[in-house]
């Protein structure tokens, strides 16, 4: 597990190395206002991507039980229906965004002297979603049949497209026009296109099975079979995702209330978070990969020691890297935010929570085991009440006493909770359960 996941380790991590990029630039080339505009739309943004995420998550399931059943014709089937739904998605999603980010921004009580900026950068992200949806999922199938290393050579060519070209649209280098935060959208499009068709053009070289290519072409169909499950399993998930952004968007109006400075706070912590938690989800994804594959080719023994081995990896890999943050938590919060007072305010907040995302990683484990059998709805019933009868009521409750710091208690307090949730239901109920494929 230790070899599959540090590839697919360091794709998530390079996945949000591009936002991470961005970010830099932007409050270092543009100024702290650009950074708080793209941290005031981060929640929405994550609100409209929750359902490719759950079609994602679906997906990844019946191509794992697929693949470790070796049913390669059933493969492009479940391959086909997922990017047929994913395009439908991901042009209604870019609409919706796009269309309604002002008012969005505005019901968020987003600060005035960012609104425009905010908006504008917004309406670019969404309606760039389809391209952004389609390469998400094709990365997804790969790792789903245990390939994590396409992915992540794909992940480092457009990372580093993002790295060299993004200065040259926020700044307008070469005779581009200067588009200041806006540049920093652009860039992600062009590096997200051209990652997306080294990654199709290698598939098509190499004859993979789920090559874009004449056979694929023909199983580009919504096969409503094969849609149900991936909907059944990818609902539930999505809704939970849904809450943890909604819960997302309470926490940030919470923070606004601060002004600016505690929203590009907000933003900087985001993404120091962003990294702690990947190896977390890294884990749960792999997990649950290996989980499909096991329940697949119908080896049920390795089911415990699968989850034992991820529980082992979570400790040791997220409190290595939680240590590493508490000791070098200024130097960090200094790559985004250059105004001391901002980044003082930002490091007092990551203190706070760090320390919980061990427990968030044991957390996901378990649900990562659970998802490969495609049990979702308890785990997803959980994980919503620890954020909404948990986090959220904690975080007003401390805002009012503790001010901003207050904030982030509801974090901890959230994943402890969800943990003891998850932990009972896995124990008293899932492990006494028989396991069969669903494709």
């Amino acid at each position: 597990m230790a070899l599959f996941l540090v590839p697919l380790m360091i794709s998530n991590v390079l996945q949000a190395l591009s936002s991470t990029t961005s970010s830099i630039y932007l409050g270092r080339l543009v100024g702290v206002h650009a950074l708080a505009a793209v941290s005031a739309i981060f929640p929405i943004i994550f609100l409209l991507i929750s359902f490719i995420i759950g079609v994602a998550s679906g997906s990844t399931v019946l191509i794992g039980q697929a693949y470790g059943a070796r049913d390669h014709v059933k493969l492009k089937e479940i391959a086909g229906t997922t990017l047929s739904l994913t395009v439908v998605l991901a042009i209604a999603v870019g609409l919706i965004g796009g269309f309604l980010a002002e008012p969005m921004l505005r019901a968020l009580g987003t600060p005035g002297d960012i609104l425009a900026t905010s908006t504008s950068y917004s309406q670019i992200v969404f309606f760039s979603l389809p391209v952004l949806f389609v390469y998400l999922i094709y990365t997804t199938f790969l790792r789903g049949t245990g390939d994590t290393q396409t992915p992540l050579y794909s992940l480092i060519l457009g990372t580093i497209l993002t790295l060299v070209i993004t200065p040259f649209f926020i700044l307008g280098w070469l005779g581009l026009p200067r588009l200041e935060t806006n540049g920093a959208a652009v860039a992600n499009i062009v590096s997200n296109s051209l990652a997306l068709a080294a990654l199709l053009i290698y598939l098509a070289l190499t004859k993979n099975p789920l090559a874009f290519d004449r056979e694929m072409l023909a199983h580009l169909e919504i096969r409503w079979n094969l849609a149900w499950q991936i909907i059944r399993i990818g609902v539930p998930t999505a809704i939970n995702v849904i809450m943890v952004s909604l819960s997302e968007i309470a926490v940030l109006s919470f923070v606004n209330r601060f002004g600016s400075n505690a929203t590009a706070a907000y933003g900087a912590v985001n993404q120091v978070v962003s990294y702690v938690q990947f190896p977390a989800i890294s884990i749960g994804i792999a997990v649950s990969i290996f989980g499909s594959q096991a329940i697949g080719g119908r080896q049920l023994e390795r089911i415990g020691k699968i989850v034992r081995a991820g529980v082992l990896l979570n400790y040791a890999i997220e409190g290595v890297l939680i240590l590493i943050c508490y000791a070098l938590s200024w130097h960090i919060i200094s790559l985004f935010i250059v105004d001391p007072k901002t980044v003082e305010i930002a490091q007092r907040l990551l203190h706070i929570t760090l320390w919980s995302y061990v427990i968030f990683g044991n957390a996901r484990v378990l649900v990562g085991m659970m998802l490969s059998s495609g049990t979702v709805l308890w785990p997803t019933v959980f994980s919503i009440v620890s954020i909404w009868g948990v986090e959220v009521p904690v975080a007003y409750v401390l805002m009012q006493r503790l001010g901003l710091e207050g904030v982030w208690y509801g974090y901890p307090a959230a994943f402890v909770a969800g943990l003891l949730m998850q932990l009972t239901y896995y124990k008293l109920v899932w492990k006494r359960r028989p396991l069969k494929r669903l494709v």
